[in-house]
């Protein structure tokens, strides 16, 4: 009887059922466990890129304890958790830089340009992530994690080049060379016979099924007529974030804030000297290098920039149109204008911002004006920056081969016979503000 019962293969397939019901519970426990560890973790990456952004982006304005304080803040609302929960802790973002070639990240008190953030759910934290069906096998909970860094980066079309939140129009025989931009995020309008050296950018934005060369105002055979512009078309939308800080460069000229001034300014922390007429020189008002000038403007009345000597050295803030005689040359020269008419800034011709040394640091000009600039001929820029609210006009015969930066919030508008070229140095006084890329 026993000999018979061992040889029965009666109730195996019950034995096998069993085991595959429970092979088939572990599989769908591994399923729905990882699925859930997937979600989790996709959701703490999202967390950890926005309060990453958020720690780089409010630093400046709110220091790094708030800076701190509001990325934490920012990482529990995407989770809907209350931070006390230690998602994210305030150690858990670090400042520091980011080696683009090694891709490391190294934590500084000097340099912070970048920074590191730690999202994570675990047991030293008290909050793993539960598993459903995996606790049947001791497995009860998952320590997961995320990081994402985050470095301040500027774009060189917002460093050097042309950028326009409107129409950026050249006419003809104008030159580009390697690394120049120009960039609408309206279009581009050019007509013939210009030279773009490779490297050069020229990029809009595109919407729909349009293309770059429809977007791009030319005449017909425009690649054959401009030679290498078709090759430096790019698609391209830049936010010009500087556009809305110029309330602040005013008020940080004004108030001598010594982390906005320029370093050849030496008379910092005090309010500027007021100085008054309808003409300005250096010599005839008696200006200091080194100094912080605010222009006494009557009202509806212009004050004209002599050209008796170049402007060295001085911050000069004005709420009237600037007017600049033939030939004014701005060396280490910041000018504000608080006047928002469509010429205010203008001249007739021969304006040179910065000094004319070969790409050399120091010697450079800026111009920040709520309105608008208009040059008959021949603005020269040698490590030179304008950045208007309103339009940007220049005629023919344009230099800016050592190093050219317009900014502006309408169109740009520079007609013929011009020559730009990229710098990458002696444009060091630029005003920039910082955009934010995420590297991990």
């Amino acid at each position: 009887m026993l000999k018979e019962f061992r040889k029965s293969e009666h109730g195996g397939i019950t034995a096998l059922a069993i085991f595959l019901v429970l092979m088939i519970f572990v599989l769908i426990g591994i399923s729905v466990d990882v699925s859930n560890a997937y979600k989790v973790r996709t959701q703490l990456q999202i967390a950890a890129d926005a309060a990453a952004h958020a720690a780089l982006y409010n630093r400046e304005t709110e220091g790094e304890a708030g800076a701190r304080q509001k990325a934490v803040q920012l990482a529990a609302e995407i989770l809907e958790v209350e931070p006390e929960n230690a998602v994210l802790r305030a150690e858990d973002i670090r400042y520091g830089n980011w080696n683009p070639y090694t891709r490391t990240f190294t934590e500084s008190i000097f340099d912070v340009s970048a920074v590191q953030v730690l999202a994570s759910r675990d047991h030293l934290r008290e909050n793993p992530v539960q598993t459903f069906l995996l606790g049947f096998i001791g497995l009860d909970a998952w320590d997961i994690g995320a990081i994402a860094v985050v470095e301040t980066a500027h774009p060189l079309c917002l460093r050097e080049g042309f950028v326009g939140d409107g129409i950026v129009d050249i006419q003809s025989n104008n030159a580009f060379y390697n690394g120049f931009c120009l960039h609408s995020n309206t279009h581009v309008s050019v007509n013939q016979n210009n030279i773009f050296e490779e490297g050069t950018v020229v990029s809009m934005p595109l919407y729909g099924d349009e293309t770059l060369l429809e977007k791009l105002d030319a005449p017909a055979s425009v690649c054959e007529s401009n030679d290498g512009l078709c090759e430096a078309l790019t698609e391209s939308f830049y936010n010009i974030r500087i556009l809305n800080r110029v309330d602040d460069i005013v008020a940080a000229m004004q108030s001598g804030d010594i982390e906005k001034l320029p370093d050849y300014v030496t008379e910092t922390g005090k309010t500027p000297t007021w100085i008054s007429g309808s003409t300005l020189s250096m010599s005839g008002n008696g200006l200091t290098p080194g100094s912080v000038y605010r222009l006494a403007c009557d009202k509806g009345k212009k004050v004209t920039l002599q050209n008796d000597s170049v402007f060295t050295g001085v911050v000069l803030i004005a709420d009237c149109e600037l007017a600049f005689a033939q030939g004014v040359e701005l060396n280490d020269v910041v000018i504000v204008n608080m006047d928002t008419s469509a010429k205010s800034i203008n001249a007739p011709s021969g304006l040179q911002l910065g000094k004319d040394d070969g790409c050399a640091e120091h010697g450079g000009a800026q111009i920040v004006t709520m309105g608008g600039v208009d040059v008959a001929s021949d603005l020269r820029m040698y490590g030179g920056q304008i950045i208007a609210k309103g339009n940007v006009y220049f005629a023919a015969n344009a230099d800016g081969l050592a190093g050219a930066s317009i900014i502006s919030g309408g169109e740009i508008s520079g007609t013929s016979n011009m020559t730009m070229g990229f710098c990458g140095t002696g444009m060091e006084d630029n005003f920039e503000v910082d955009y934010f890329r995420t590297v991990m």
